[in-house]
């Protein structure tokens, strides 16, 4: 047998916090293969992505330390290599992309200086020479016209392009193994598809060996040779994907394959009446140019979209990034200027002044995709969920804000007494209850869902769609779900929409739609998302 690519053994990972140390890894031990893909899954907290950055030694140390284990990467020990020889072996031998690009790429420089520092620091490339294989990265990675996004910056490139900007950079330098640490969590179906088909015809070029983080399980089937199931720190089950999927020995590997949402959309009542409807809802940004800043055209957000939610209701909003469909939420909300009349239960509020809003607020509320960047980190739960109160319930007594905080963190699953504790110290799975939280205490009949479970892994994924369809049954809300993750949709809506590009191209009955799509782009979502692991039966996926 050939010597293995990497192997890891026995490898404990621990931190400082509160003067003591609290172990993230523990005995960890695994081996990639050349040319071999392995898939580290688990959910969040688990260990998967501190494991990763041990083996390029990105973790913030000395707060971060190995008390057991070696990294070996091609006979060489990494752990024990002095910083000048790892910055070699970073780029060179082993390169990491990251699951969020916007924050990994420098939003000050531009595409070719960021690839073009990689290839002047490994290769010694510079001028002519790098700008030359900089388009030739760009365009194996599939990046329209690679001359002309040279000069763009991040914010300038959609989140796909973003990503396999990093993929490029990543691959600059042909390393030997390639460590994908969420590369398609906040992607839309199709681009992760695209994203996933990329990485391999690049691993089957250059015969790169490939560690494959995620929590979705439907990728792992796609991508990986072989899978290491990981719970708190520890590897609790490996083997081949076959074998894992079909066989799985350990009880949390098949609770992880059984975290599958559960179709159960909320019964609609015959009677039941319209909360939101919309006419030939528009939202047009203007493009402005010359040193007057004329109106040369508009980009069409949302170009002429009519809904009609009813009381209980859940419409599932899906579509491609950048398809319209936050756009249409937080237009219905009023966030956003729009065109078009908005008639929320049964008063027309397009056109109302903020002052006139106000009272309508309480009904109509919204729960983002981020739940860490829409919590306040000044701001213990209990002022959080409270802060709505102040405004929309000026007269209600200290002790009856604190009874509806009590109420609303218990209907979210969360410990009341846990309110005191601020977003930090809770997990991405809390802390989207925590947001949901802040909604119920209002006591609303509308809320829009903007990805509310993209981010989650299985589990806690599955929990919160339980948690939604179990709220919304027993206080008769109204949601509009937006995601890009047809099998959650499939799970809570009874109705659907399908957008494009500012249109929706189909719409009815959600099981309808996914039994018999009768759009091309409906096929080619579905066929997109369903393919990464056994369609549903009836889907175009089969």
């Amino acid at each position: 047998m050939t010597a293995p690519l990497l192997s890891v053994r026995d490898l404990s990972v621990a931190f400082r916090a509160g003067g003591r140390e609290v172990l993230a890894v523990d005995r960890a031990s695994f081996d990639i293969a050349k040319g071999e893909t392995l898939a580290l899954v688990g959910e969040s907290g688990s260990g998967k992505s501190v494991t990763a950055l041990s083996i390029m030694k990105l973790l913030p140390y000395p707060a971060a330390s190995h008390p057991s284990g070696t990294i070996t990467l091609k006979g060489k020990e990494l752990l024990s290599l002095p910083e000048w020889e790892l910055r070699r072996v970073r780029g060179d031998d082993v390169t990491i992309i990251f699951q969020e690009p916007m924050t990994s790429l420098n939003p000050l420089h531009t595409i070719e200086k960021q690839i073009g520092e990689i290839l002047l620091l490994h290769r010694g490339i510079a001028g002519a020479a790098a700008r030359a294989r900089i388009v030739e990265l760009l365009s194996q990675v599939g990046i329209p016209d690679p001359a002309s996004r040279l000069a763009s910056y991040p914010h300038q490139l959609s989140g796909g392009q973003r990503q396999r900007v990093m993929i490029a950079m990543a691959l600059a330098n042909e390393p030997d193994l390639l460590i994908a640490d969420e590369p398609t969590t906040a992607l839309d179906v199709t681009v992760q598809a695209q994203i996933l088909k990329l990485l391999k015809d690049i691993q089957a070029r250059l015969g790169m060996s490939m560690l494959f983080i995620t929590h979705d399980l439907g990728i792992v089937r796609k991508v990986a040779d072989r899978v290491c199931v990981m719970k708190a720190g520890k590897i609790v089950e490996h083997g081949t994907v076959e074998r894992v999927f079909t066989a799985p020995e350990h009880p949390y590997t098949r609770e992880l394959i059984a975290a599958e949402p559960k179709p159960n959309p909320a019964p609609l009542r015959p009677d039941a009446p319209t909360v939101v409807e919309t006419k030939d809802l528009k939202v047009w940004f203007p493009i402005k140019r010359g040193l007057l800043r004329k109106v040369v055209g508009h980009i069409k957000a949302i170009d002429g979209v009519s809904i009609e939610v009813r009381k209980g209701e859940t419409l599932g909003v899906v579509g491609e990034s950048g398809s319209g469909k936050t756009t249409l939420g937080l237009a219905i909300l009023r966030l956003i200027s729009s065109d078009g009349p908005i008639v929320f239960l049964g008063r027309e509020i397009q056109g109302l002044t903020f002052q006139r809003m106000r009272p309508f607020r309480r009904d109509m509320q919204i729960v983002f995709q981020d739940p860490y960047g829409s919590l306040s980190p000044r701001m213990s739960i209990a002022d959080i969920i409270e802060e709505g109160l102040w405004v929309h319930h000026p007269n209600l007594s200290a002790a009856e804000r604190e009874r509806r905080v009590i109420c609303a963190l218990t209907d979210v699953g969360l410990d009341p007494q846990s309110r005191f504790r601020y977003p930090h110290e809770y997990s991405g799975g809390q802390r989207q209850r925590i947001a949901v939280a802040r909604t119920l205490a209002l006591e609303p009949t509308f809320i829009v869902l903007d990805e509310p479970t993209s981010a989650l892994d299985m589990v806690i994924q599955s929990q919160m769609v339980d948690l939604l369809c179990d709220l919304q049954r027993r206080h008769n809300l109204t949601y509009l779900f937006i995601s890009h993750d047809l099998r959650v949709v499939a799970a809570m809506a009874s109705r659907l929409i399908v957008m494009r590009h500012g249109k929706v191209v189909e719409g009815g009955s959600a099981a309808e739609i996914f039994a018999r799509p009768k759009s091309d782009y409906t096929r080619a979502l579905f066929a997109a998302a369903f393919n990464l692991e056994t369609a549903p039966e009836g889907t175009v996926a089969q």
